[in-house]
């Protein structure tokens, strides 16, 4: 019995703008779900000096503050490289606008969410980029990023100062006061911790399935990708790469 062999070569899909964008989100949301939690509900703890002087709660809400303001200006900053970057951080990804796009979203979420065999192999249901399902759960987290933001900016409008907290003040009245628009803002840290532990298994899933450097490529920007998918030469990647990676060259410098 003969095993099919495929050449593949090294492919750069992942700008720095995007992996820089991953490793961020990646920080904060332990980070943030970790430091909101606590601030919820904080817990007790027996220390033999005044409270006043401790100033822990200060601190945990300054690392929440500050990480969620961070996170706020990359999720803005990648907004705007989906409109400069290549098309594989294109905001048109985001979209499964396309017949071929709705085919391979019911072609992920049968083979890779419910595990059904792939009864017919074809190279075009493997995505060079990500797949149209996985685009669209990001479209959809990113539009959770933005509520999330927004409500906790509307949260901390009592005690800021400056101008970007007070815009969103008429959240309170819109979801019946603080109470109920922190609910919200608890509730959706749940379903990020919930995405992030799917996000890893699906990743780790293509990884091991695929063979193509999934999990590398969010460090490298590089994938494996069948050789009959590129147009190029052997020599001509090898071009690319090294002045991608060394010179700074983006692809346009490249091809003149």
């Amino acid at each position: 019995m003969s095993i099919a062999t495929f050449n593949y070569k090294r492919a750069y899909i992942w700008e720095l703008p995007v992996r820089l964008f991953h490793w961020v989100t990646a920080l904060s949301i332990p980070i943030l779900a970790i430091t909101g939690l606590l601030i919820a509900n904080p817990p007790a703890i027996s220390r033999n000096v005044e409270a006043t002087n401790t100033y822990l709660f200060g601190i945990i809400r300054a690392v929440h503050f500050i990480t969620a303001y961070i996170f706020m200006g990359f999720l803005f900053f990648r907004s705007y490289w989906s409109f400069v970057g290549n098309k594989f951080a294109s905001w048109k990804t985001f979209f499964p606008y396309t017949k071929k796009g709705l085919k391979n979203m019911i072609y992920v979420a049968k083979v890779d969410v419910l595990l059904q065999k792939d009864k017919e192999h074809k190279l075009s249901n493997i995505s060079i980029g990500h797949n149209y399902l996985a685009a669209f759960a990001y479209f959809i987290m990113y539009n959770l990023f933005l509520f999330q933001i927004i409500t906790g900016l509307a949260l901390m409008s009592d005690t800021a100062t400056w101008f970007l907290p007070q815009m969103f003040v008429f959240l309170k009245s819109w979801f019946g006061g603080d109470i109920a628009l922190r609910y919200w803002h608890h509730l959706f840290t749940w379903i990020f911790i919930a995405f992030a532990v799917i996000h890893i298994y699906l990743v780790l899933y293509h990884d091991y399935i695929e063979a193509r450097g999934e999990t590398s490529a969010m460090i490298s920007g590089y994938k494996f990708v069948r050789s009959e998918r590129i147009n190029e030469t052997d020599e001509d990647i090898i071009e690319k790469a090294s002045g991608q990676m060394w010179d700074g060259i983006n692809e346009e410098e490249i091809s003149k």
